[in-house]
C-alpha cells in the first residue's frame, strides 16, 4: 500500500515563506513523476509544480516556488517564497508510480492547508 503524508502547511503573512513536505512510503518500484496541486474554496484543483523527467511550474508561482525531490529520504518538497493571499488553498501531494507488483497508480495525499494573510 502506498502512502503520501504531507506536512508544513500553516498561516503566514503575505511576503512570507513556507516549506511543504510529502513523505512517500509503500511498495513502490518506480516514481514516474510527483507534483503539488492546490484547491482554493470554490475553485478547481490546479497543478502548482511537477517534477519527473523535467520540472514544470504554474505561471502564477514561477520564480516564487521551488519543487524538489530527496530520493534518499523519499520526500517531495515545495519551497514557497514571496507568498501572496491568492496562494491560500489546500495543497495536495500527488504521485505517479509503478508499484512492486508492476501496477501503474496515481496517488494523492490528504492535503495540507496554506493560508496567507494580507
Amino acid at each position: 500500500q502506498v502512502q503520501l503524508v504531507e506536512s508544513g502547511g500553516g498561516l503566514v503573512q503575505g511576503g512570507g515563506s513556507l516549506r511543504l513536505s510529502c513523505t512517500v512510503s509503500g511498495n513502490i518500484f518506480r516514481v514516474n513523476a510527483m507534483g503539488w496541486y492546490r484547491q482554493a474554496p470554490g475553485k478547481q484543483r490546479e497543478l502548482v509544480a511537477m517534477i519527473g523527467g523535467s520540472t514544470n511550474y504554474a505561471n502564477s508561482v514561477k520564480g516564487r516556488f521551488t519543487i524538489s525531490m530527496d530520493n534518499a529520504k523519499n520526500t517531495l518538497s515545495l519551497q514557497m517564497d514571496s507568498l501572496k493571499p491568492e496562494d491560500t488553498a489546500v495543497y495536495y501531494c500527488n504521485g505517479d508510480f509503478l508499484t512492486d507488483g508492476m501496477v501503474h497508480i496515481v496517488w494523492w495525499g490528504q492535503g495540507t492547508q496554506v493560508t496567507v494573510s494580507s
